[in-house]
Formats: structure tokens, C-alpha cells, sequence
């Protein structure tokens, strides 16, 4: 029965997998459609499909550090724990990395056409997301870390680590919107 179990979860996640790759080239495909068609509101296609890619990365942000929360509470080698490597690493790999890579592509060209890197705002955004990144490297090097059933933080280190995500994309939200500077 555990090798059934085994085989369904694999064949499940590799067809999220292709599901996901599938997801990332028609995404792609469409912005470089975009491109090539160029439509007067060219920029603002880009800028939704920025949007998209930023809301799906801090979903995804906000919610990798609650699966640790928990998983840091299970068993080792229990079903629990064995089922938040799968869930943490499916999120991590077909959604949380892909929008990462969507948004800071887009985001650059955006800057690029838009403001011409030449705003104050825009640098300290762009510092900002470079500090989301760094977080989004922290998640990925402690998710290898579980999944090698190594759990040396606690979970209140890992509510205190969820809010980080929240604070820098308040911060990016306000340098974008407000543009104070």
C-alpha cells in the first residue's frame, strides 16, 4: 500500500511539475507575443503580467514560512512531516521560483522603459527586491535543510522570519505607489 501511495504522490507531482512548465512557457510565449505585436498599451500588458508574477511570489512568500511553522512541530519521518516536504518543495520549485524570475524580468524592463533606472524611489525598490530575493534564497537553502530532516530553528523563529516578506513588500508597495523620493 506504501509503494501505491509513493507512486500516486510522484506521478502527482510530476504532472504539477509539467502542469507548471507548461504554465512558465505560456507565459513567456505570451509576453513575447506582446512584444512582437507591440500594442499601444504595451507597458501596461507587461505591467499586469508583473503583477500577477508579484502576487503569486509573495503568496507563495507569506506562505512557504507557515508550512515551516508546522513542520518544524511534526515528527521526524512521520507521514506529517514527509507531507510538508512535498507540499514545501512543490511551492517552492512550480510556483515561488518561477514568479521570482517573471517578476524581476518584467520589473527590470519595466524600470528600463519607464523610468530609465533614473529614480531615487525606484533604486531603493529595486534594493528592496534584492532583499526579498535574499529572503526567497534563505527559504530555498531551509527547505533543502527539512528535507534532509535537519531542523535546527524553532518555530517561532519561523513566524518571527514570516513577517520579513510582509515588511519589504509594504516597503516596495509605498516606493512604487507614494514614489516619496
Amino acid at each position: 500500500m506504501t509503494s501505491q501511495n509513493e507512486s500516486i504522490d510522484e506521478i502527482a507531482g510530476r504532472t504539477a511539475a509539467v502542469r507548471s512548465r507548461i504554465a512558465l512557457v505560456v507565459v513567456c510565449a505570451g509576453v513575447a507575443a506582446l512584444m512582437v505585436w507591440n500594442p499601444p498599451q504595451l507597458y501596461l500588458w507587461i505591467k499586469a503580467v508583473h503583477v500577477i508574477a508579484v502576487i503569486s511570489w509573495m503568496a507563495a512568500m507569506v506562505y512557504l514560512p507557515r508550512l515551516f511553522v508546522y513542520h518544524s512541530d511534526s515528527e521526524v519521518g512521520s507521514q506529517q512531516s514527509e507531507t510538508f516536504k512535498v507540499m514545501e518543495a512543490r511551492l517552492y520549485r512550480i510556483i515561488m521560483t518561477p514568479a521570482m524570475v517573471i517578476a524581476w524580468i518584467l520589473g527590470l524592463w519595466l524600470a528600463y522603459e519607464g523610468f530609465g533606472f533614473g529614480a531615487i524611489w525606484l533604486w531603493l525598490k529595486i534594493a528592496a527586491v534584492f532583499a526579498l530575493s535574499a529572503v526567497h534564497g534563505y527559504f530555498g537553502k531551509s527547505l533543502r535543510r527539512f528535507a534532509a530532516d535537519h531542523r535546527d530553528k524553532p518555530a517561532r523563529h519561523w513566524r518571527l522570519v514570516n513577517e520579513i516578506p510582509t515588511v519589504l513588500m509594504i516597503f516596495i508597495v509605498i516606493m512604487v505607489i507614494v514614489k516619496p523620493f
